[in-house]
């Protein structure tokens, strides 16, 4: 029989995966894009998978309090504070730098799909200039996961 520490395990990795794989993945499909056509449907996709990392986040936080009450764990490991840092950090850039960089972006695609298929060059500049701060919020989500795993000190 498995514990109640083993099924909060099980889904607070589950919710890391609904977190961290569109997070991976989104910028990947987004910058693949070489019309506006393919930019307006990497966006259709990347909005509907928006809803994985805001549920699994949710859970994400959920479980993992619950798992540091349950090994009665708290903030003593030195491994848990800076993933929990690093944490914040990966959402204060996706939501603080990203995401009003992408609303513009989008307005974009929008304004420009009538215009014909070729991508604006104001909009490959936009994209060109995004792609440094996602990069970073995937290094962070890497970082995270890291901590997580090894638990290093």
């Amino acid at each position: 029989m498995v514990s109640l520490f083993g099924w909060i395990l099980v889904l607070h990795i589950l919710a890391s995966i609904a977190v961290i794989g569109p997070a991976l993945v989104v910028p990947v499909i987004r910058r693949s894009a070489r019309t506006v056509g393919q930019l307006r449907f990497a966006f259709d996709v990347t909005n509907k998978l928006a809803i994985l990392p805001k549920i699994g986040g949710a859970v994400l936080i959920i479980t993992g309090v619950w798992l540091m009450i349950i090994t009665k764990m708290g903030l003593s490991q030195m491994w848990l504070n800076i993933s929990i840092l690093l944490s914040l950090l990966m959402v204060a850039t996706i939501e603080g730098l990203i995401g009003p960089r992408m609303k513009k972006i989008m307005e974009i695609v929008s304004i420009s799909q009538s215009k014909g298929d070729e991508v604006p060059s104001e909009l490959g500049r936009l994209m060109k200039k995004i792609v440094p701060i996602e990069t970073a919020s995937q290094l962070l989500m890497i970082a995270i996961t890291v901590l997580m795993i090894l638990k290093p000190f």
